[in-house]
């Protein structure tokens, strides 16, 4: 089993099989992103596409969702609809 320094948890921990995002993000996730974290994130997108109705056919939607997910995995922010703040 591959151990990674996760970013998200902080800590040592499993790595990913594989890369689970194409091109150079996937890499680094791959590199740089436990399991568990990966999972996690995974739980979050969910609730953010159904909260607000994400369309992944839709290429505004998969670059929010992006944006949303580098932000999560990398700088440790909450995941948050930039439509949905702009509202607030």
């Amino acid at each position: 089993m591959r151990m990674i320094q996760c970013r998200v948890l902080k800590r040592s921990a499993p790595g990913l099989d594989r890369p689970p995002y194409p091109g150079e993000l996937g890499q680094r996730i791959y590199q740089e992103i436990s399991r568990d974290a990966w999972l996690q994130w995974l739980d979050q997108l969910s609730v953010l596409m159904n909260d607000h109705h994400l369309n992944t056919a839709d290429p505004a939607a998969l670059n929010d969702i992006e944006g949303m997910m580098q932000a999560y995995l990398f700088e440790g922010q909450t995941p948050v609809l930039k439509a949905a703040a702009a509202k607030k």
